[in-house]
């Protein structure tokens, strides 16, 4: 089994799951959801990166990271 470093946070009402080893997300209503999604993109992703040669991923950057726990909610009009 692979661990990764996940941080949750809510959003307008929705939970998100944010892998900081290959910045991967995942959403829910509740935070088991967000954090089971994550995993289930996680999984496919890895499945895609053992066959495909050009894919690049990188973990998320500190300044990535304040982003994703600043950014404030946004309502579209």
């Amino acid at each position: 089994m692979d661990f990764y470093t996940t941080v949750l946070r809510k959003s307008a009402g929705y939970w998100i799951a944010l892998c900081l080893d290959n910045g991967i997300v995942g959403q829910g209503i509740t935070q088991e959801a967000a954090i089971k999604q994550l995993n289930e993109a996680i999984a496919s992703f890895l499945e895609v990166y053992k066959i495909e040669s050009d894919i690049y991923y990188t973990s998320v950057s500190i300044e990535e990271l304040h982003e994703f726990l600043t950014v404030e909610n946004t309502r579209f009009i």
